[in-house]
C-alpha cells in the first residue's frame, strides 16, 4: 500500500464526442485531492467536451468516470450537483436578478426539492467576497461589467461546496490582476480544480497538473515545468517558448511568436 489518498477524480479509457463525432480517445486522468490541474490545448482540441464529460454532463461514448468511488454518470442530477460544481465559459447570470440571488442558486443541490433557502444569503455574501465582489450582493446583474458578472458565475460555483470544482476557461473577460487573484484562490482553496485556460504562463505559475490535448488524445500529462517544454510547446501551440527564473528563483514560462509567424 502507498499511503496516498484516492484520486478525487478518475478517468480510465475515456473516449468524448461531439455530435456523435469523437474528438478525444484513451484519455487516462487522476485528480489528487486538493490540487489544480489545467487543461491546455489550441481552439477545438476537446477542452470543453473533456470537462462536459468529466463532471457528468455529457455521457462518454466510451470509458468511466469516478468521482472518489461513484461512477459520476450514474449519479442523479441534484447528488452530482452535490459532488461536483460546473462553471461554462460563456455562462452569464440573467439581467434581472441581483449578484446574491443567482449566487444563491449554487446552493439548490443542498435543499430539499422545493423548499426555501432562506438561510443562503451568507453563503451568497461569503462566496461574493472571495472573488472580490462582496458590495454587489444586492446589485441587479445588469449593472456589472462583464469582469463582474463572470466573477459573479464562479462565486456560485464556490458557494455549491462541491469536492470537485470544473471551470470552463475561468480567467475569460477578467483582467490581469483578477486573473491571478482567482487562480491564487483555487489553488488555496483546499478544494480540487480542474480548469481549461488558454494561458500558459499562468497554467504553468498556479496549476499542480497541466492536461495538453493534441490530434484527439492526450499529448502529455504531469507538472507544468516537465510537460510545458521548449518542444511541447512548439508541437501543440506553434509558439516558441523558454523557461527563465527571476532573481527570488521563481521559475517562469515565456512564450513568443511561432515560426509560421517570422
Amino acid at each position: 500500500m502507498s499511503g496516498r489518498p484516492a484520486p478525487a477524480l478518475t478517468a480510465r479509457a475515456l473516449s468524448c464526442a461531439v455530435g456523435g463525432r469523437v474528438v478525444l480517445r484513451g484519455v487516462d486522468l487522476d485528480l489528487a485531492p486538493g490540487t489544480t490541474t489545467a487543461v491546455l490545448g489550441v481552439n477545438g482540441s476537446g477542452k470543453t467536451t473533456l470537462l462536459r464529460t468529466l463532471a457528468g454532463l455529457q455521457r462518454p461514448e466510451a470509458g468511466a468516470v469516478l468521482v472518489g468511488d461513484r461512477e459520476v454518470h450514474d449519479l442523479p442530477a441534484r447528488r452530482r450537483a452535490q459532488v461536483v460544481a460546473f462553471v461554462a465559459q460563456e455562462e452569464s447570470p440573467p439581467a434581472d436578478m441581483t449578484a446574491g440571488e443567482f449566487v444563491a442558486l449554487g446552493r439548490l443541490p443542498h435543499h430539499r426539492p422545493w423548499a426555501r433557502g432562506d438561510g443562503d444569503r451568507p453563503h451568497s455574501r461569503a462566496a461574493l467576497a472571495e472573488v472580490g465582489l462582496d458590495a454587489a450582493l444586492d446589485r441587479p446583474c445588469a449593472q456589472l461589467s462583464g469582469g463582474e458578472r463572470r466573477r459573479v458565475c464562479l462565486a456560485r460555483g464556490l458557494v455549491q461546496d462541491c469536492e470537485l470544482l470544473v471551470l470552463d476557461e475561468p480567467t475569460n473577460h477578467l483582467d490581469v490582476s483578477h486573473q491571478v487573484a482567482l487562480l491564487a484562490l483555487l489553488r488555496g482553496s483546499g478544494r480540487t480544480v480542474l480548469t481549461a485556460l488558454h494561458d500558459l504562463a499562468l497554467a504553468a505559475a498556479y496549476a499542480d497538473q497541466v492536461v495538453v490535448l493534441h490530434e484527439g488524445r492526450v499529448h502529455a500529462a504531469g507538472a507544468p515545468h516537465d510537460v510545458l517544454t521548449p518542444d511541447v510547446v512548439t508541437r501543440v501551440f506553434g509558439v516558441d517558448a523558454a523557461h527563465l527564473s527571476d532573481p527570488r528563483g521563481r521559475h517562469h514560462l515565456v512564450v513568443g511568436p511561432g515560426r509560421h509567424l517570422r
